[in-house]
């Protein structure tokens, strides 16, 4: 049994080494030992399968998410907690196919039920689909960039598949299963290495002139403790220092703290600032009658809009229907929502997303209309607490120049079937609006801004990233990173990114292959118990 060590071990190595900066190619082979120990414990000793499989699992997990610890110690256990019961749970589903059917029904039960489950994890009331194994693949954009046709679950496909044909060859010693799992993880490489050659920019849509700005306000100390006034001043000056006429200027998620009622939003004197920089075109170190470093004149601003995170706030009116999310207020006699926005500011509208896809336990309590009196558990950051508002809404703002653009926020940006929806209705060109301070310096922030590559991929949009602190810059729509800020540093970034481009299969048909292999893994199921009968 203490044999067995080595593999479980050998096994979360493997499954790590892509989100702790390394190249994700060694999960062709990650699920390898886990299968051995499977063997190697018979068709007897099934918690002791258990108990391996969910150390490599768990080893796996706190390794690459242990980071959540600084924002919530009950968050980074919980983590490994249900990833451990969520997938261990899975594998052991297989094993009982394997114990009872032929070997092809318990590959496809673990394949297909494998990304069954990451498909569920995504869509879930309880769900973190931050260890999706296409995940993995993020530092290695070159060898993917075919997640335009297949998104992320394409990527778990490719893995999980190779790590059966891998097996397969080591077990029967057989060098014609081996040269299939080399062509199975050969091919796919040599096409996406195709792709990246020719995927230039958008031949057409023309390019839209971003700022980013990262204003490294400290989350714990400063954020929600310092005047908003300062802070507002604060990211101005940074834009101002960009000295160039813009088309987008993004700021990062909660930007705004501004007591911003919704409805009512030209009492905050923040939007003020920012639409007097807008509306007047004219920086006190710049005149308008002198051009920029790159020829624009500052007047340019004219036409510009402002995408920023901001928390904003919905009353109820009277007989009005209430959210089950609402609030009762201690102000007035009524009800209320407290949202997490991303809004477009210009001069002549704002306008407003509200983040559905909230972090539980942060912003949220799973299953909210049946556990609402445990709201007293979630997690206070130092701003908002509570379970936040939502809605189904994917807003698509338009800029005075008619550029279509979409804001994710956060947590968004882990969501591959939820960030296509934006480009599916109509965005151009997309943004990502974070605060990744919360993390500390660890691989946290690093692995969130890989991920924005994948979704760039996938729906071969750029990306701007604002955040707080940790990588704020750009994305090509080949994954490529054009400019970042790094950890601790402050500043504002501006590039030229291409706007609009093709409309790609994922983005029209989103995580399909996670919806075909639930099927999958039911006709398995079925297969398996009909031959158990049969052979009874």
């Amino acid at each position: 049994m203490t044999g067995l060590v080595i593999p479980s071990i050998l096994a979360a190595a493997l499954l790590a080494f892509g989100w702790l900066g390394g190249s994700g190619i060694t999960l062709v082979a990650a699920f390898v030992p886990l299968l051995y120990i499977n063997e190697q414990l018979g068709r007897g000793g099934g918690w002791r399968c258990f108990l391996w499989v969910g150390l490599a699992l768990g080893l796996w997990c706190g390794a690459t998410t242990w980071w959540i610890w600084y924002a919530a110690p009950v968050g980074a256990v919980a983590a490994v907690v249900i990833e451990v019961a969520y997938f261990g749970g899975m594998f052991m589903l297989y094993r009982l196919v394997w114990r009872c059917a032929p070997r092809w029904v318990a590959y496809a039960t673990l394949v297909a039920g494998w990304i069954a489950c990451e498909y569920l994890y995504t869509v879930g009331e309880l769900s973190f689909p931050w260890l999706t194994l296409g995940n993995g693949l993020a530092n290695d954009t070159h060898l993917v960039q075919w997640y335009e046709y297949t998104g992320t679950l394409g990527g778990s496909l490719w893995v999980l598949s190779a790590n059966v044909l891998i097996w397969e060859a080591l077990r029967r010693r057989s060098l014609r299963w081996g040269f299939g799992a080399a062509a199975w993880v050969a091919i796919p490489v040599a096409i996406s290495l195709l792709i990246y050659r020719t995927e230039g920019w958008p031949k057409k849509g023309g390019t839209a002139k971003v700022t980013v700005v990262q204003p490294n306000i400290d989350p714990y100390s400063e954020k929600f403790s310092r005047p908003q006034q300062e802070q507002t001043a604060l990211m101005l000056s940074l834009v101002r220092e960009a000295r160039c006429g813009e088309d987008f200027i993004v700021l990062p998620e909660t930007a705004v703290e501004d007591n911003l009622w919704e409805g009512s939003f030209q009492l905050s004197q923040s939007l003020a600032s920012m639409r007097e920089l807008l509306g007047e075109g004219v920086w006190p170190i710049l005149r308008s009658d002198l051009p920029g470093p790159d020829g624009r004149f500052a007047d340019d601003l004219r036409g510009a809009q402002i995408v920023f995170g901001a928390t904003t706030y919905r009353s109820y009116g009277q007989g009005e229907q209430v959210s089950e999310t609402a609030r009762r207020s201690n102000l007035f006699d009524g009800w209320y929502d407290v949202y997490n926005s991303a809004l477009a500011l210009d001069t002549a509208q704002v306008a407003v997303h509200h983040k559905a896809k909230l972090v539980a336990g942060a912003e949220k309590i799973p299953f909210w209309s049946l556990t609402s009196h445990l709201n007293f558990l979630i997690v206070d950051l130092g701003g908002i607490s509570g379970q936040l508002g939502s809605d189904t809404l994917h807003t698509v703002f338009v800029s005075p120049r008619g550029v279509r653009s979409a804001a994710a926020i956060c947590y968004e940006s882990v969501y591959g079937e939820y960030f296509a929806e934006f480009v599916r209705r109509g965005a151009q060109i997309m943004f990502v609006v974070t605060n990744d301070g919360w993390w500390h310096d660890t691989p946290g922030y690093r692995q969130h801004f890989s991920f924005a590559r994948l979704r760039a991929i996938e729906t071969r949009r750029a990306i701007a990233r604002s955040a707080n602190t940790g990588i704020s810059g750009f994305i090509s729509p080949r994954g490529d990173v054009i400019g970042s800020l790094g950890w601790d540093r402050r500043g504002a970034l501006t590039a030229s990114l291409p706007v609009g481009g093709k409309t790609t299969f994922y983005t029209r048909h989103g995580d399909y292959i996670g919806r075909i292999c639930a099927w999958i893994l039911l006709a398995s199921l079925l297969t398996a118990i009909v031959w158990r009968q049969r052979r009874l």
